[in-house]
């Protein structure tokens, strides 16, 4: 699977032990996304609020701040709190961290040893959904650009209007129309051209 560099993804990678953040970059490295490693909470939280990540793969037992507790702290955050957590946990983990892991947001778990498959498969779910969501995302915006645009020109062409009468109340309205004009401009991502 090919993906173009505008196609990249970031997925982050927290564990506090190096041997394993190396075998996530081996059996990530296939998806051609760029991986960010984090060995402890405290890194995560620092690179979640630096940059975009389309998932995160957490480790649950990492000494001070665990992984319940990093998980918590993105999901509290504005900026974080909408990124997919998948909590990695040793065989050992029991039903209580499930049900901790889903109360504080996890999107989903996988168990110790990992199978290189069904993480890839996961973790590439979590990539498809964020680039779908990055799609909309400009949908929306473009449409939102393309009606403010819309109004700008309409605007525009009462003011010339009213500018174009002669009656005593003309000018003012149509500088009340012009200094609208500027506002529903300053939304606009780019200057807008009068007609």
């Amino acid at each position: 699977m090919s993906t173009t560099p505008a196609e990249q993804c970031s997925i982050l990678i927290v564990d506090d032990m190096e041997e394993n953040l190396v075998a996530f970059e081996a059996v990530l490295g296939p998806l051609h996304q760029r991986l960010v490693r984090a060995q402890s909470g405290e890194q995560a939280l620092k690179a979640m609020l630096r940059q975009e990540f389309a998932v995160v793969l957490l480790d649950v037992r990492m000494p001070g701040m665990d992984g319940f507790e990093t998980a918590a702290n993105i999901k509290r955050l504005d900026q974080t709190k909408d990124v997919p957590i998948i909590l990695v946990t040793g065989t050992e983990a029991g039903a209580d961290y499930a049900y901790r892991g889903y109360a504080i947001g996890a999107a989903d778990f996988i168990t110790k040893p990992i199978d290189p498959w069904v993480l890839r498969t996961k973790i590439s779910v979590f990539l498809d959904l964020h680039r779908k969501n990055r799609q909309l995302a400009l949908r929306a915006v473009a449409a939102d650009t393309e009606r403010l645009t819309e109004i700008t020109e309409r605007l525009t062409r009462i003011e010339v209007l009213l500018r174009d009468r002669r009656e005593p109340d003309a000018d003012g309205l149509a500088d009340r129309i012009a200094e609208l004009e500027r506002s529903v401009g300053t939304l606009l991502p780019g200057p807008v051209e009068a007609e």
